[in-house]
């Protein structure tokens, strides 16, 4: 893989830089409350507006990426992120906001698919897998890192010169990615038809998979700092720090799983990762303080659903050469249907029952029961 370094290079840039607009705005919600007057509640539709979008651009993205070819596609999408980033910048009112970034979820959606698309053209297939990986950690690390940078930046330059600095992190790439990244070579035909692709079962196992892996993690990732409050007694600032774990150390489990992929079967693979994502859900909904389960936990769901990502994708390419774009868009829109559904249904089962027990039980049977499932992966 070292004679494409220059391709792994350029695509992990870009990861980084669209990533950056899933949390660009978060941290920023107190200034943008105080600013525009709109409530907490209305600070999380500015998540769901993106990831929204994000999610409907998955197949109808990858689509693109098949027709034109993920260089171009991805080129495209980026200039969107970066339109979105200056919109909100200068937005005058929370209408404006919600407006931009559902706006930027068209471009982020398309940049994901656009930017695995051109792995699947570039990299030789014994080194895909852990390209995926590599690929899978980069967007970890832009929405973890901007939580870190976005605060810094706007105590210096203001709310709007934060978001002017994150789209300027984009436009910078862009212009390397249009500057250095090589072009593919020909893409393979299709071959089959999209509405075969939809209906193909095992891309709706792996499917699964991704809902109980990147859906589980980011659904806990937004629970996590209030469980460790309520369970373990820590500071907001401790809860955050430890909490953040369960997604950062994805950074590297993304990787070693691409690497793995290149040794291990895909179902084997799957379903020790899965093991691991019951036993942290099942650590972490006791009701105590065993602060040593708690931090089991979260390292056993960092490492559980961080492993399956390259593999997946990897044999979503594999499976549909000449549509992978389409093929890598359906499995990850469903792991973005488990965030958009999960995370309201573990705050409604706390609300009702009064502790994270039941719902953190609950994402555990979904867990056991996707591991059920994936005993019909074929190797």
């Amino acid at each position: 893989m070292k004679e494409k370094r220059l391709e792994l290079v350029c695509a992990c840039a870009a990861a980084f830089a669209f990533s950056s607009n899933y949390t660009n705005h978060a941290p920023l919600a107190p200034m943008l409350m105080k600013q525009f007057g709109f409530t907490l509640a209305m600070s999380g539709l500015l998540t769901t507006g993106i990831f929204l979008t994000h999610a409907a651009m998955q197949v109808p993205g990858g689509h693109l990426a098949d027709r034109y070819g993920g260089r171009r596609v991805l080129a495209w999408a980026l200039a969107i992120v970066c339109a979105g980033n200056v919109g909100i910048a200068f937005a005058t009112s929370y209408a404006a906001l919600l407006f931009w970034k559902v706006f930027a979820g068209f471009g982020t959606g398309t940049c994901f698919v656009a930017g695995a698309r051109y792995l699947a053209q570039t990299m030789p297939a014994d080194g895909l897998a852990r390209a995926q990986g590599y690929y899978g950690g980069s967007v970890l690390l832009g929405s973890g890192f901007v939580i870190y940078a976005v605060p810094r930046a706007a105590e210096a330059l203001g709310w709007s010169g934060a978001f002017l600095t994150t789209a300027v992190v984009a436009m910078a790439v862009l212009a390397c990615w249009i500057a250095f990244a090589p072009s593919p070579g020909p893409a393979p035909q299709p071959g089959v038809s999209l509405s075969s692709l939809l209906g193909h079962g095992q891309l709706w196992l792996l499917g699964l998979v991704q809902m109980a892996s990147f859906g589980l993690v980011i659904v806990i990732g937004s629970w996590i700092t209030q469980l460790l409050r309520a369970q373990a007694g820590l500071s907001s600032a401790a809860a955050g720090a430890l909490g953040s774990l369960v997604l950062l150390i994805g950074i590297a489990s993304r990787p070693l799983g691409g690497a793995l992929a290149r040794s291990l079967p895909v179902r084997l693979l799957v379903m020790a990762s899965l093991g691991m994502n019951i036993a942290g859900c099942l650590l972490l909904s006791r009701g105590g303080s065993w602060f040593g389960g708690i931090v089991s936990g979260i390292v056993l769901l960092g490492v559980g659903c961080g492993l399956p990502y390259a593999a997946l994708f990897n044999r979503a390419a594999q499976l549909f050469p000449g549509r992978a774009g389409a093929a890598i868009g359906l499995v990850n829109m469903l792991g973005i249907v488990m965030i958009l559904g999960g995370a309201p249904l573990v705050g409604l089962l706390t609300g009702w029952t009064g502790s994270f027990h039941a719902a953190f039980v609950s994402l555990a049977a979904f867990s056991a029961a996707v591991l059920l499932a994936a005993f019909f992966i074929r190797e």
